[in-house]
């Protein structure tokens, strides 16, 4: 779970007592969610808050010497706040922070109770915006730290926390040249690295050439081999075919651990078709479901978005095909891939199977390890990204995957999709010259992912 700093404003003619019963309040309502948080003693500034810039400057050397052991900080407002002391103290802070107020009540409107937080929200968020210090704020615009609220509210700022400073630094493995076919996949490297987004690109040939020293007995090929025989089924699947498979994942981790990977991007055909007489689909849903997004056909971008919506949801991610209608219905259709969906994210266990569209191709035989499944029913979140001007542009959604039956004969794992005004967002997609791909994860995270992607990481935006 996610550690907060916690800092508390105040101006020194307002009630002082709010202050005390504010750091209990705010402190035991994070704590009973599970959160961690770090607070500077009390006694380190008049009744424990910043009211001043000489507060402000001791609550930023507290966040110095603490830097690292926090993922956010909940700039909390018992009362009106000092602007300038706040500034001080949080200007440097590095990571997103919140805007809590406290709400006034009836009864309590007196000189010795009134607290004014509503109007010294105002105050902070303006200040802020001259200095250019980035911040978040959920409505309303005042809550107590006690309610159901302010629960939902610091659960959506942990999922902001994770993908802002999640994608701040990142590294995607780029494993094999963009095939020529596939230019729908084309990325711009030093736009991504502007956004502090570092791509390792590097050759098929040397995978090739790993997996062919990889020896069946090693420590390293027997874990990666009782994984897989427990991941999912294989059931008619030839012993050799099931070897090469083994040897490919041993090597694809070895790469995501030499380079530190953060998420990988795979040229998955036809070389290692041609070659290895198997499909990586099934690694790719094996990596996937240990939470490192892992994308097919080298969509680099899409590893990108997938990152995000896997870091805001907490749970793993996959790349799918906008595919095909589904009968009549307009908001309605079917997503699908060849078996990247990682089991986290299925109704059930998968099974390898020879892929069809590479048996044909090259001959049957040729593509062991097509994961053909079902994706699960439930809310889910998507997204999409590219590069384009120099800007790392993405859009962002939600949706429902629903229990609608696909054709028992449909290769591969796919789900029903239902998206309000599905057909005005795939006219906006196709328009704004985005790819066939989509990142998707279980869960509604939209307003966390929004919320880094605008406020924090300056990504540019498509609205759908």
């Amino acid at each position: 779970m996610s550690t907060f700093a916690l800092f508390f404003g105040n101006r020194g003619f307002f009630p002082e007592t709010l202050i005390g019963s504010a750091r209990r309040e705010l402190t035991a309502a994070l704590e009973t969610r599970g959160y961690q948080t770090l607070t500077m003693d009390a006694g380190a500034t008049p009744n424990g808050a910043v009211e001043s810039v000489a507060d402000g400057r001791k609550y930023a050397a507290f966040l110095a010497e603490n830097r690292g052991r926090f993922d956010g900080v909940i700039l909390c407002l018992p009362n009106f706040g000092d602007e300038t002391g706040a500034i001080a103290a949080l200007e440097d802070a590095g990571v997103p922070i919140l805007i809590q107020a406290y709400p006034d009540e009836p009864g309590k409107m007196g000189f010795t109770s009134r607290r004014d937080a509503f109007c010294g929200k105002f105050s902070i968020m303006d200040v802020f915006c001259q200095y250019g210090l980035p911040f978040t704020t959920f409505k309303p615009h005042t809550v107590s730290p006690a309610g159901a609220t302010f629960a939902e509210h610091v659960d959506r700022f942990a999922g902001v926390c994770r993908v802002a400073n999640g994608m701040k630094r990142m590294t995607v493995g780029a494993i094999g040249a963009r095939t020529t076919a596939f230019k729908t996949v084309r990325f711009d490297e030093l736009t991504l690295q502007r956004c502090g987004i570092t791509v390792e690109a590097l050759d098929l040939a040397e995978v090739l050439l790993r997996v062919r020293d990889v020896r069946k007995g090693a420590d390293a090929y027997a874990r990666k081999a009782e994984r897989l025989a427990a991941y999912t089924a294989w059931d008619g699947v030839p012993a050799d075919a099931f070897e090469r498979l083994v040897k490919l994942g041993v090597v694809l981790d070895e790469l995501i651990a030499e380079y530190g990977m953060d998420a990988v991007a795979l040229r998955c055909w036809l070389e290692l078709e041609k070659e290895l007489k198997i499909a990586p689909c099934v690694l790719l849903s094996e990596i996937n479901d240990r939470g490192i997004p892992a994308a097919c056909e080298l969509d680099v971008c899409n590893a990108v978005a997938m990152r995000a919506l896997s870091l805001a949801s907490g749970r793993p991610a996959t790349c799918l095909d906008w595919n095909n209608n589904y009968g009549q219905d307009p908001d309605k259709c079917i997503l699908f891939h060849c078996g990247p969906v990682p089991q986290a994210l299925m109704a059930g266990k998968g099974r390898i199977v020879d892929h069809p569209m590479f048996a044909k191709a090259l001959g049957a035989g040729s593509g062991y390890g097509c994961n053909v499944g079902r994706i699960a029913s439930g809310p889910m979140t998507f997204a999409s990204a590219k590069t384009q001007d120099g800007r790392l542009v993405c859009y962002l959604d939600e949706g429902v995957f629903t229990d609608d039956p696909i054709d028992d004969d449909f290769f591969g794992c796919a789900g029903v999709a239902r998206i309000d005004r599905l057909q005005d967002k795939l006219e906006t997609i196709g328009h704004a010259g985005y790819r066939h791909h989509v990142g998707v994860t279980a869960g509604h995270v939209r307003a966390a992912v929004r919320e880094a992607f605008g406020t924090y990481l300056r990504y540019d935006r498509t609205e759908l």
